[in-house]
């Protein structure tokens, strides 16, 4: 099923997860996703982490979930470390797979070397993508800007001609419903309209404020004082003042109209399950 089809009737549900790298990391990612199956997802997508044995990880993950249709996947796929052929390769490869959802996007360059494939941006994927099949295709969006824009108005009408060529986007992790409805607002005023789904990841240790600011979160300090202050009781209660926050934060989204809600799990499903149950109740 198409997710662009999925979020035009609304009220979606979607996790994300990244390719296991070794036997340990297979064996939580198989538990979440055990865990996970349970609140029947609309659809869940598969990170991308560059090089060959990521990409196959990636294509196996996808291509197994699809065969055994309880969880509808959506595949990643990034610009670097890729000649054009190569990811011709790829698009075909999926498409062969009937796997109809992807997520383009450009990539970072390898920190290591610097290198970046034969083309730099998501729109120029999203373009070749086109050609390659008959793909609902998601782009990212930043509430907050790219980090590479010169400003927040240039980075607003790069995304608006990014959605233009793809059906959906989904958010970066934020974690105030205003960021969404600005961000929202800004493309309306660029006449855009596609939709775009809200990416959730709950803060539930204060060492992870900062792994989340690095990832592009700007955590408030609101926020942040919340949780130092929950510390002087201890780790559950610095957990609990985190997916308490999150859990409003998706109530605020939905009521303001997001067409659903999209969850970083990193691979682990409790503090997800906790957040989806406290909205049904």
């Amino acid at each position: 099923m198409r997710v662009d089809d999925l979020l035009s009737v609304g009220g979606t549900t979607s996790f994300e997860f990244f390719p296991p790298k070794n036997d340990a990391e297979e064996r939580a990612l198989a538990k979440a996703l055990d865990e996970l199956a349970g609140l029947a997802p609309n659809f869940v997508s598969v990170t991308y982490r560059g090089g060959a044995r990521s990409r196959e990880r990636t294509f196996r993950l996808v291509r197994r979930l699809h065969d055994e249709g309880v969880m509808e996947p959506m595949a990643h796929l990034t610009c670097v470390h890729h000649t054009r052929n190569e990811l011709e390769s790829i698009l075909g490869d999926y498409r062969d797979a009937g796997v109809e959802n992807l997520m383009l996007l450009g990539g970072d360059p390898d920190p290591a070397t610097g290198a970046v494939g034969e083309l730099r941006y998501a729109d120029e994927l999203v373009t070749l993508a086109r050609t390659a099949g008959e793909f609902c295709i998601g782009v990212a969006a930043q509430p907050a800007g790219h980090p590479d824009s010169p400003d927040l108005a240039t980075d607003r009408r790069r995304l608006a001609a990014k959605l233009a060529l793809a059906d959906f986007a989904v958010t970066q992790l934020f974690f105030q419903v205003d960021e969404w409805r600005g961000l929202v607002g800004d493309l309306q005023v660029l006449g855009c309209d596609k939709p775009v789904l809200p990416g959730i990841m709950p803060v539930t240790t204060l060492a992870s404020v900062a792994t989340m600011r690095g990832l592009g979160g700007r955590v408030p300090e609101w926020l942040v004082s919340r949780l130092e202050d929950a510390a002087l009781v201890g780790p559950e209660a610095v957990r609990e003042a985190g997916i308490t926050a999150a859990t409003q934060l998706c109530a605020d989204l939905l009521e303001a109209g997001a067409p659903g809600l999209h969850f970083y799990t990193l691979n682990r499903s409790t503090a997800t399950r906790e957040i989806v149950a406290r909205l049904k109740s």
